[in-house]
């Protein structure tokens, strides 16, 4: 069965004037306009294609490659808006339409705005919405502590950065950890740092414990070696100073120098520390 809104490997079954024809089963023959044919394509050979439906609802294939595709998260610009919705921007020929009815305030040409991929059922079409709470997991968060995720910066609030977790999950970054420029629309690793008692999760750009004192280490040992074994930073200098010469707090730094100072790598000197 083909997936609208999503990768398929499909058969070639002719070639025309205007480009090949895939067998979708029984969804029929699925054009690929000829623009998007690989060079030295034919009959019987196989191709990954996108499927998506055009403005008179038939399947169309292409190599090109969508920001994001059904039953996914993603930041978004308008390009248009009229009688019917938003317009969006995902990568393809055929712009994404967002009704009103899916909008959390009104929609403007050139925004940005999250929101979730979705096959509507009444009319099978592919669409997305802004109303994105109505889509994440409910469910008990599978995680462990220092399980990496995936997640998407959804939004700034007073304490940090709401973040939609592998596309499924609601998380919270808070700002005093947080030692780099985000915005919304990014995509970044990060870790599982605590599933509070009413299963909200708390998340961290950095391992906790030992595991991210090790990654820091590491960080400090490649700029020690940049700068011909000598940085001028040691457990005196100012936090502010820290974060712009590693980006990261000052209790990890004292932690991670702390830790190399015991395996003798590094020595202390007055204005800061030395490779050994």
């Amino acid at each position: 069965m083909v997936k609208l809104g999503d990768y398929n490997t499909l058969r070639v079954v002719k070639e025309v004037d205007f480009g090949i024809y895939l067998d979708g089963g029984e969804e029929g023959e699925i054009l690929m306009p000829t623009k998007y044919v690989p060079a030295g394509t034919k009959p019987d050979d196989e191709i990954e294609a996108f499927i998506y439906s055009d403005s008179e609802d038939r399947l169309i294939a292409t190599t090109e490659t969508p920001f994001a595709k059904v039953n996914e998260f993603a930041c978004l610009k308008v390009k248009a808006v009229n009688k019917f919705g938003a317009f969006l921007d995902w990568g393809i020929l055929k712009d994404l339409l967002v009704p009103f009815r899916e909008q959390k305030s009104d929609m403007i040409e050139d925004q940005h705005h999250i929101v979730y991929i979705y096959v509507d059922e009444k009319t099978r079409r592919l669409a997305a919405s802004a109303k994105i709470n109505k889509f994440l997991n409910s469910e008990i968060p599978p995680y462990q502590i220092n399980d990496e995720v995936m997640i998407l910066i959804q939004s700034k609030t007073d304490i940090g950065y709401k973040a939609i977790i592998d596309n499924k999950f609601s998380g919270l970054l808070y700002e005093n950890e947080v030692f780099t420029n985000l915005k919304k629309g990014d995509k970044i690793p990060a870790f599982i740092k605590k599933i509070r008692d009413d299963e909200k999760i708390d998340l961290t750009l950095q391992k906790a414990g030992y595991e991210q004192i090790d990654g820091i280490s590491e960080k400090i040992l490649h700029l020690l070696k940049e700068n011909k074994g000598f940085i001028a930073a040691n457990d005196k200098s100012s936090p502010e100073m820290i974060k712009t010469l590693l980006n990261i707090s000052k209790k990890s730094f004292k932690k991670a120098i702390g830790s190399l100072y015991k395996q003798h790598l590094i020595e202390f000197k007055n204005d800061g520390i030395k490779l050994i």
